[in-house]
């Protein structure tokens, strides 16, 4: 047998003894049966992807169930119109009153409650092992738990959880909860299908890889060859385009301080030509009586 039939092998029997308790879990965290389904199959598929970390780690169950969970609760699943929790609930009507109750009641907790309520009373984890896979302290999930059961009891009183110590309330919703008629009918699809879809949708990935990698290529290609090859900076443009040259601020500078003692010497020269002519004036009125 070669390895990848190995994988298989393990693979499906993984699938086979722990998939039909995943859709119940996947159903009562939803009230949807196709949800539960779909998120069962993402759940293996993302497994089978990564078998060689799910095949070496301590618990393959919890790694393919927190994986479930995590599907089965994302909130975008509300926005679609066609997957209404009534439509699950209509399933129940064949149970007794308070197992009739009992499903909506569940339905309405908060999502973390509902979470660890069936992971502590369903699936049968301790304290610790439920707050590590919800990734949260011990007494906050002692928390939850107790608030979850408080609230089941108020909304479902034929049940009988009050005044029950708490291991008995999480005896009487194991015994109540896995006994729903309407959580059985929600099938888990078959481990061969599960594989096969995983490969094709590994298949599709990597050809949307390589297609996108391929297009920003050809795009980049193409935005070289349209691209001149001699780019001329905006500042070296404007320079080169003016015909006139503008003299810099130092030579202009040095320009005006000529003008200005070109029109100082100017002014002095006209200044010492009037005196001049003043003082041939007067030596000529000095003169004149002596020559009379």
């Amino acid at each position: 047998m070669t390895q990848r039939e190995q994988a298989a092998t393990a693979f499906d029997d993984l699938h086979t003894r722990h998939a039909a308790a995943l859709t119940q879990q996947a159903y009562l965290l939803t009230g949807r049966p196709w949800l539960a389904r779909r998120a069962v199959e993402r759940g293996f598929r993302l497994a089978w992807q990564r078998w060689p970390e799910v095949a070496v780690d301590p618990d393959p169950v919890g790694w393919v169930r927190a994986a479930v969970y995590e599907y089965a609760l994302t909130p975008w699943h509300r926005l679609c119109p066609g997957l209404r929790t009534a439509r699950g609930l209509r399933r129940a009507s064949a149970a007794g009153p308070s197992d009739r109750a009992l499903l909506p009641a569940l339905l309405s907790l908060p999502a973390p409650y509902r979470r660890v309520l069936l992971l502590h009373d369903v699936v049968g984890l301790g304290p610790a092992e439920t707050a590590a896979e919800i990734e949260a302290s011990v007494p906050a999930t002692a928390a939850r738990l107790a608030h979850a059961r408080e609230r089941l009891a108020g909304l479902v009183p034929g049940l009988g959880l009050d005044g029950q110590p708490p291991v008995r309330q999480g005896e009487i919703l194991r015994a109540r909860i896995t006994a729903l008629p309407a959580v059985a009918r929600a099938t888990p699809p078959a481990a061969e299908d599960v594989r096969s879809g995983s490969e094709r949708s590994a298949r599709r990935t990597t050809r949307a890889v390589f297609g996108g990698t391929g297009l920003f290529a050809l795009v980049t290609l193409v935005m070289m060859a349209l691209t001149p090859d001699h780019y001329t900076p905006p500042e070296r443009a404007r320079a080169t385009a003016a015909h006139t040259r503008t003299a810099p601020a130092r030579h202009r500078g040095t320009e005006a301080r000529d003008h200005r003692n070109a029109a100082r010497d100017q002014r002095n020269a006209a200044r010492e030509q009037g005196n001049a002519a003043v003082r041939k004036k007067i030596r000529q009125a000095r003169l004149a009586p002596e020559l009379r």
